[in-house]
């Protein structure tokens, strides 16, 4: 199979699009599939599985889908979907999230909204599924399991680790506060902050108010080293304020031999899986209940991860390729037949 599989954002970009972009463009080509990426992130040819066309013209975009049997949105992009719209081939999009700005649609994601039905959707999550307007196909998606891969030997000196980004809506103001809660309870637990972003110097000013500078310990963007990093704690947690899409890091955590505390709104409980604790998104209190409960229950930590490599499973990047490939498989038959 012949896949253009179109990615506004990619390597050498770091993110969760990024990261589900590449793994499935490693895959798909791993299983017998001629894939060409197309993205608009700028960056240097390299030696790969796959060609990488970066910032292509509308007439390069138009030439690419003539020698492909499917085009593969990772996200929809208008910029990418329109030169491809009526190209005469089919189009499968990937929707990472809600079709919404900041809970709010404009021109464009009504625009986005009306060209669903012109083409094959899939949904990373029953949440995001559930609000799409047109039937969607949902695959889960796949993780690093290379990067994130517990080898059953860490020593997980460290309690609580945070990976992602630090912007607002990842809720890691509201961590430290249930730190505090916790302190004032008489835990001090370690806590790991794995990431930038805008709300740093406001967390390193705000520990140090809370009292709890001394347990905080802020390792900034890991490029290499993430997994081994994180399989040094006992627990992730993921303290979203956002109904998260999916929960791509919840999936890493667990690899990595992670037990999870979770905001419990949108997908990121069907990334969880039963392998952690959920608490009601922006509850600060419910959130240091679930941890305390976890840092203080090592039988409970076990129990919860019994069922981690089945769940993970799912999301294996072949299992989840797989599923991709017999999806496009099935749209090409269809059309053919």
């Amino acid at each position: 199979m012949r896949i253009l599989l179109c990615s506004h954002v990619f390597a050498p970009d770091v993110g969760g699009i990024e990261t589900v972009s590449r793994v499935l463009a490693e895959q798909f080509s791993r299983m017998g599939s001629t894939v060409t990426v197309v993205t608009q992130t700028p960056g240097l040819p390299s030696s790969t599985e796959y060609d990488v066309v970066r910032q292509p013209s509308p007439g390069n975009l138009r030439a690419l889908a003539r020698k492909s049997d499917l085009i593969f949105q990772s996200g929809i992009s208008l910029r990418t979907l329109l030169p491809l719209l009526f190209c005469g081939k089919p189009i499968a999009i990937t929707h990472h999230g809600p079709l919404a700005r900041n809970g709010r649609r404009g021109w464009q994601e009504y625009f986005k909204l009306s060209l669903l039905p012109l083409c094959h959707n899939i949904a990373i999550s029953q949440a995001i599924a559930g609000e799409l307007p047109v039937k969607s196909t949902v695959i889960g998606d796949p993780f690093e399991s290379q990067e994130f891969n517990d080898p059953g030997t860490a020593a997980r000196e460290k309690d609580i680790v945070f990976l992602g980004r630090v912007v607002p809506e990842k809720g890691c103001r509201l961590a430290l506060h249930a730190l505090a809660l916790l302190k004032a309870d008489g835990l001090c637990p370690s806590f790991t902050v794995i990431g930038d972003g805008s709300e740093m110097p406001v967390l390193r000013k705000l520990s140090a108010e809370l009292g709890i500078a001394d347990q905080v310990d802020f390792r900034g963007l890991l490029l290499h080293g993430r997994g081994c990093e994180v399989a040094r704690h006992k627990i992730m947690l993921i303290p979203s304020v956002w109904a998260e899409p999916f929960g791509l890091v919840a999936l890493e955590g667990l690899a990595a031999g992670c037990v999870l505390a979770a905001s419990s709104d949108g997908g990121l409980p069907e990334a969880v899986g039963g392998c952690g604790l959920l608490f009601p998104n922006s509850d600060v209190p419910a959130m240091a209940a679930a941890l305390k409960r976890l840092l203080t229950d090592a039988p409970l930590r076990q129990k919860l991860l019994s069922g981690r490599d089945r769940h993970l499973e799912r999301f294996q990047p072949q299992t989840a390729a797989r599923h991709y490939l017999v999806y496009f498989e099935s749209v090409l038959a269809r059309r053919s037949g």
